[in-house]
């Protein structure tokens, strides 16, 4: 049985303010574009919060219309949040969340065709029985990628694909393909999870049962941390290992109800011996497969981008069981752009420039006897 986990960084269509070619580019907007939204959110508006909605507004664009950004549009679905005078600053009328109903979104636009094909290419090369697929739009996008551009490429689509819309409204969602024979035939999601603090996961943290041809039973994980690319670097530590400290528990849960093969997979944004990822890390059972005197690695540590030290925070975590019977272990990188020039490692031909990598991500494969 082959398990991988792969960041696809959206299939069809991707948030303008996360497709520039530096992260830089939409940092600012992806930042606002929270904090805005966390404002609008609240029961009633001070008139400190109206100030700071009109100075959000303005910094994203909006202050003279709806959609007048490169990176967000308002919404205004019922009732008004403002009106823009012909002379005069903006107003804000609306005195709370139940005066109206919308919100600030992001804008989408396509990914490359050839982006998508060559993730495609990935996928198909990878090959694998049971796939972690991270950043995808949705269940649809995903099934059709599946059904559309893995057939161009002569390979049969997966059988079983399921996504569950979490929390994270940029359309990025973690979810499983899994091929005929290994069935999903048990979800259960982790949107809701509060651990006293707040609400706990970025996206989700689904478990999907799935059973073999064998008649072998594995539970899945997937997840994708809180990112260290916006907000204060301490706010999002603390996520990640309130994170990491509720996988944890959820994994302890299912081997004291007796799942034996059990993977925790995904991108989790951090990186070895960092204290966010210290309860799943080293307070768990847990093995990383790059462990596994079976793993072939290519002189590279990292899983993101250049492939540095820094940069490793994709993870396939089996089961001591599963970790036994690892047979091999890889890093797939033939999707991404290394370097400035492309040069750093191989990667298809067809990859003649960044914006048509697959990804920033290589892949993660571990092939297990179950």
């Amino acid at each position: 049985m082959r398990i991988a986990t792969f960041n696809v960084e959206n299939l069809f269509e991707r948030a303008k303010a996360l497709n520039g070619a530096t992260w830089a580019e939409g940092r600012e907007a992806l930042e606002d574009h929270a904090r805005i939204n966390r404002l609008l959110n609240k029961a009633r508006y001070s008139a400190a919060d109206k100030r700071r909605i009109v100075e959000l507004l303005t910094k994203l664009g909006l202050d003279k219309s709806d959609d007048g950004h490169s990176f967000a549009r308002l919404r205004q679905n019922r009732g008004k949040l403002l009106k823009r005078p012909r002379t005069g600053p903006l107003e804000i009328v609306a005195g709370g969340r139940d005066d109206w109903i919308g919100w600030v979104e992001l804008k989408t636009e396509p990914v490359s065709e050839l982006a998508t094909r060559h993730t495609a290419m990935v996928i198909q090369q990878v090959d694998a029985d049971v796939l972690g697929v991270v950043e995808a739009e949705d269940r649809v996008a995903l099934k059709r990628f599946s059904e559309q551009l893995l057939a161009s490429l002569g390979s049969s689509p997966y059988a079983h694909v399921m996504v569950i819309d979490g929390n994270d409204d940029r359309g990025i969602d973690v979810g499983l393909m899994t091929k005929a024979g290994f069935d999903i035939v048990g979800i259960r999601s982790h949107v809701d999870d509060d651990d006293g603090q707040g609400q706990v996961f970025s996206r989700d943290c689904p478990e999907f049962v799935v059973t073999t041809a064998s008649g072998e039973r594995l539970v899945v994980l997937v997840n994708h941390f809180k990112s260290k690319g916006f907000g204060p670097a301490s706010a999002s530590n603390r996520l990640r290992k309130r994170q990491a400290t509720r996988v944890k528990e959820i994994y302890k849960r299912l081997r004291a109800d007796g799942e034996r093969h059990v993977v925790v997979m995904g991108d989790f944004n951090d990186t070895p011996g960092s204290p966010p990822l210290a309860p799943l890390l080293e307070q768990t059972d847990l093995k990383d497969i790059t462990a596994h005197s079976s793993f072939v690695g290519d002189g590279r540590p990292g899983t993101f981008a250049n492939g540095t030290k820094s940069n490793k925070i994709d993870y396939v975590l089996l089961s001591p069981e599963l970790f036994a019977n690892v047979t091999h272990g890889r890093f797939f990188r033939d999707g991404v752009w290394g370097g400035v020039h492309g040069t750093l490692f191989p990667h298809f031909p067809t990859i003649t420039r960044a914006i048509d990598a697959a990804s920033d991500h290589a892949a993660v494969v571990a092939d297990v006897d179950l």
